[in-house]
Order: C-alpha cells, then sequence, then structure tokens
C-alpha cells in the first residue's frame, strides 16, 4: 500500500507529497520528467528501491505542480518555481534542513535549490543529472538537438503505450510487466500536452553558470552506458561542482530503480551516513511460493495492442492483489506476464490462486498457477530467492491453462484442510535435479 498522501501549499497550488520510514536525517527526492505518488509503488522495483532509502532516512517524496498528484497548471513550471515548490514540501513535513537526491532533470531543480539554500541543504546526491542536455561548441558532451527532439516527439505521439522504455530502460525492454505500468505512469503522470510543453524546455536548460556556487557535499552517480544522458554530462557536474565526488556506475538503464541498484543504495547510503550498509547474508525460512501467469498474454498483446494490453494488465494485477491481501500473501515481483508471491503457510497460497483464477475468469482471463514450498533466503531489500523458488516457477511452467498446479511437497503439507487434488504424475522439471510428483487442486 502507498503511504499517505499530504498536500503543501505554494500559492495558490498544492504539491503532493509523502513521508515515509523514520530515519535520523530528512531525505528529499526531486523527481524526474513525471511522477505519480501513488503509482511509484505499484512497480516492485522502485518499491523496494524506496524502502531502502527510507530504511536509513525520513524520504520525502513529492509530484511536480501540473504532475501526477499535485495541481495541474496551464504549463510546465520554471526551475526557480519547482524550487519554491520543494522548499513549500520540506515546511509542510516540518523538515528544516535535508540532503537532496536530484533524479534526472529533477536534478536541476536539486542543484538550483543547494545553491540558493545551503543552509537548508545537508547535501545533494544526483543521479543521471544534467546542468545542460544538449550539445554545444562549448558543451561537446551534450545530445544533438535534433536526435532528443525527435525522441521526445515520438514518444509523446504514442504516449500512455509504454513507448519509451527501450531508452530509459533497455534492460527491461521485453518486460511485459514493467512496460504496462511504464505506460500508466504516463497517463498519471501528466498529459500529452503537459509532457511535450515540458519536453520543449529541455533545450532551454542551462545551469552550468551555478555550478560553482554549490557548496554542500555533492555525490554524482552516472551510468557508463546510459542511452538517455551521456556518461560525460556526469563527468561534466563532478568536474565543475566544487568538492563534487564521481561514481561510475555499470550499466545502460536511466532509470534509477533498475539495474545495479545496490551499488546505486549503497554509495548514497555510505556518503549521507558514513557507513557502508554491511552485507547481508539474508534469512532463510520455510515458505509457500505462488506463481502466476497469464495465459496467451503474447498473443493477446498482439491482437488487441499495447494500450488495450496495459490496461488489462492493471485489471489483472489489481484482482490478484486483492486476493494476495485477503490471504495474507506477500508480493515480491511482477516481472514478466504474471505474479510471485510468497505465503507463510501453503493452504493460504493455494486457495489464493484459486481465487485469482475465479476473479480472472469473471474478466476474461486465463491464468496458470504453480505452488511450491521450500527453504527461501529473504534479502533485506525485499527480494526472495533459493531452489524452492526455481521449483515453483517450473511446476507453473508444467501447468495448463486454468490448473493450479502444486508440488507433492504441498500436498502432503496440506493433510487435513479439506483440499483435493487430482494426479499429474511424476515430472522432471527444467533446470532442477530429481523428479518431482505434481497434483492439481481439484474444483
Amino acid at each position: 500500500m502507498a503511504p499517505r498522501t499530504r498536500y503543501a501549499r505554494t500559492g495558490d497550488l498544492a504539491i503532493a507529497y509523502q513521508v515515509v520510514g523514520d530515519g535520523p536525517d530528512d531525505l528529499v527526492i526531486a523527481p524526474g520528467f513525471i511522477s505519480h505518488l501513488d503509482w511509484s509503488w505499484q512497480e516492485p522495483s522502485l518499491r523496494r528501491f524506496l524502502e531502502r532509502l527510507a530504511g536509513f532516512s525520513r524520504l520525502i517524496l513529492f509530484d511536480k505542480r501540473g504532475t501526477g498528484l499535485s495541481d495541474p497548471v496551464p504549463g510546465p513550471a520554471s526551475l526557480e518555481e519547482r524550487v519554491e515548490d520543494l522548499a513549500a514540501v520540506m515546511d509542510a513535513a516540518g523538515s528544516d534542513r535535508a540532503a537532496v537526491f536530484g533524479v534526472s532533470e529533477g536534478g536541476a531543480m536539486a542543484m538550483l535549490f543547494a545553491a540558493q539554500h545551503p543552509e537548508r541543504t545537508r547535501a545533494l546526491v544526483l543521479y543521471g543529472a544534467y546542468p545542460r542536455v544538449t550539445r554545444s561548441a562549448d558543451f561537446p558532451c551534450g545530445v544533438e538537438e535534433p536526435v532528443m527532439t525527435a525522441m521526445l516527439s515520438g514518444l509523446v505521439d504514442r504516449w500512455g503505450e509504454g513507448a519509451g522504455l527501450g531508452a530509459w530502460g533497455p534492460t527491461r525492454r521485453g518486460d511485459t510487466a514493467l512496460r504496462a505500468w511504464w505506460g500508466t505512469l504516463q497517463r498519471l503522470g501528466a498529459s500529452p500536452g503537459m509532457a511535450r510543453r515540458m519536453f520543449e524546455l529541455y533545450p532551454h536548460i542551462d545551469l552550468r553558470d551555478v555550478l560553482p556556487a554549490i557548496r554542500v557535499p555533492t555525490l554524482v552517480m552516472h551510468r557508463r552506458g546510459d542511452r538517455m544522458i551521456p556518461f560525460g554530462i556526469g563527468q561534466y557536474l563532478a568536474e565543475h561542482i566544487p568538492g563534487a565526488r564521481l561514481v561510475e556506475l555499470q550499466g545502460e538503464d536511466h532509470l534509477f530503480f533498475l539495474g545495479d541498484t545496490e551499488t546505486l543504495l549503497a554509495e548514497t547510503e555510505e556518503f549521507l551516513t558514513g557507513a557502508r550498509p554491511a552485507t547481508s547474508l539474508g534469512t532463510t525460512v520455510l515458505a509457500t511460493v505462488l506463481f502466476v501467469d497469464l495465459v496467451g498474454s503474447t498473443e493477446l498483446a498482439a491482437r488487441v495492442g499495447d494500450a488495450a494490453w496495459a490496461s488489462i494488465r492493471d485489471q489483472f494485477l489489481a484482482l490478484a492483489r486483492d486476493e494476495l491481501a485477503r490471504y495474507g500473501g506477500h508480493e515480491v515481483d511482477v516481472a514478466g506476464d504474471g505474479l510471485f508471491a510468497t505465503f507463510e503457510g501453503p493452504a493460504r497460497a493455494i486457495r489464493c490462486a484459486v481465487a485469482v483464477r475465479g476473479a480472472a475468469a469473471t474478466a476474461g482471463l486465463a491464468i496458470r498457477a504453480g505452488v511450491h514450498a521450500g527453504e527461501v533466503e529473504r534479502a533485506d531489500g525485499g527480494g526472495v530467492s533459493g531452489l524452492a523458488v526455481h521449483i515453483g516457477a517450473r511446476v507453473m511452467a508444467e501447468a495448463v491453462p486454468g490448473e493450479v498446479l502444486v508440488s507433492g511437497t504441498v500436498k502432503d503439507l496440506v493433510v487435513g484442510s479439506g483440499l483435493g487434488f487430482r494426479d499429474r504424475g511424476v515430472r522432471s522439471l527444467r533446470g532442477v535435479p530429481g523428479s518431482w510428483p505434481l497434483f492439481a487442486v481439484a474444483g
């Protein structure tokens, strides 16, 4: 569930914000080009990233004016207005002084705030940020303006369909679940007209003269293969902000919550707290894993188109999450065309799977599901790993459309529960040693 959304006042406008965590120091995220506070928590990768930040800070999030849950405005805000909004959010959240984390376009807002309000800025963290984005004779590391304009114009033409993921998150470009979430973020984050007007301002952003005035501790992080903002721009920032430290990250994703987030988070925590997070060996526990997959999703997406498929995907996830909440399941991931969750008990997992199947059927959708129980390793960030996870995924892959399939281990654990099963024989599961008796849930 998303945290409670509150509103800060800046002039006649209301700026939506959330506060998460109770760490000793405040950390404000200046968001990139669009955001939506509530929808952000629906993407597991982003949720885990925010939860990690909130683990060592009092995290303050907000939507810029004209985007997300904040008041709409006729056109994009100036940088001065955005700085005023950031200050208003800090005031409303009771924060006199905070570290500011500027992401992508939000980096310009964060840098200007730090230069104008050093007394309120404990530190500055920049990721994928830029003082200027377009190339010029005295800024050769920038992007060619015609190239950027063509790319952003094409994005607006397909706004809300999940377009642009190949540039913002190339390592996950084939992830239909993430693409559906990304398309919904576009629709919720800003209108196509607002997005176009925001993009039209990009060539006019130039904060290079402001950089020498930033006199707070600054960490610059940039991915070497960033498809959106060239690495050279990150180098430029580190060279022109007094005392700034540059951390070169590997990878090509521009979205901060994709790729190798562990290094990014560890560097941020060490910079802001003085201590790098201890390497966690995780916690090994007995758990039941449930994998649910939409049947024929690729063919359906091809038939109805990206926009309609995104809506169908959102509907399915909403139905599945309702059942997870009812049966006490913990959502781990929604990568691919389905959902992965864990339960403390196998009977609950089975009944949840049956309920998801029924709910999906009412929406004209078919699923297959697999349930297995075994030892899993829980990481601090919320991830789950181990052989039991692989077995659960392989059990699901053996199920036919409409079937909830369980391993023999699960069947033995629910004796006396009233659940019935049909023997599906002994199978060899791809990549898993041994042979596995499987059973279909009856009814």
